[in-house]
């Protein structure tokens, strides 16, 4: 489950990512009442088993609940938490149809286990090697992976010195513009590790605090060209 959002006394509305169907809304009816037996299993960040009626509105309502995963690990952290609720927004921001990516999906499962024991690795949850890798292989599999390994204006091989985001990828000197985003060799080096190496690797990434910092720009840079939106999480 993405979000959970208040609705009227004792309902919520649910933002789930499913496997057959991507994108689902749906109504949890009394959900907020003491006696609900399906609130302690619908908590953001769980994963679930759900059985939905399908009405004619655009909502679902929630008839079932399996747990499978409470997650209640990265719930209970902060910095776990933080992880996990920015990847949680960028799956929410860029899979918002109702359309089946089982490549997603997985990802977003793979990414939310290993959420619940993830050790302090930045200075901040959002610098965090895991975050930052989920967020970019979710911009592959919504069809903007960061071309970076020669400059995606003029195709030289030269040394690579910024991220355009409205080339939608790296650099040389000679075209880089304005608007172009400064990328250091250990900061690219350590971007290209982060798409390269599984989810469960991203703390092996040559990154630094420099280069997670690059990799969080060039990730936020792309949300807003490629999206128009900016993500609450990655927020200072």
């Amino acid at each position: 489950m993405l979000r959970s959002l208040r609705f009227g006394e004792a309902d919520r509305v649910l933002h789930l990512y499913t496997l057959g169907r991507g994108r689902v809304g749906a109504m949890a009816k009394g959900i907020r009442k003491t006696r609900s037996r399906f609130g302690a299993r619908l908590e953001p960040l769980s994963h679930v088993q759900i059985a939905l009626h399908l009405g004619r509105g655009e909502l679902a309502t929630v008839t079932g609940v399996d747990l499978v995963r409470s997650h209640q690990a990265a719930r209970d952290d902060p910095y776990r938490l933080g992880v996990g609720l920015a990847g949680a927004e960028a799956m929410l921001k860029l899979f918002q149809e109702e359309e089946a990516n089982e490549r997603a999906f997985l990802a977003l499962a793979r990414f939310l286990d290993l959420a619940d024991d993830v050790p302090r690795r930045a200075t901040e949850p959002r610098l965090d090697p895991l975050a930052l890798a989920f967020q970019l292989k979710l911009l592959w599999l919504a069809g903007y992976l960061p071309h970076l390994e020669s400059c995606t204006e003029c195709g030289a091989d030269a040394a690579l010195v910024a991220y355009s985001p409205r080339a939608g990828g790296a650099v040389c000197r000679s075209c880089a513009r304005d608007d172009a985003i400064p990328l250091s060799p250990a900061g690219l080096q350590g971007i290209w590790g982060l798409l390269r190496r599984p989810l469960a690797e991203a703390g092996d990434a040559p990154l630094g605090e420099r280069g997670s910092r690059e990799a969080l720009r060039l990730i936020v840079a792309s949300h807003e060209f490629h999206g128009g939106f900016r993500l609450r999480t990655l927020a200072r």
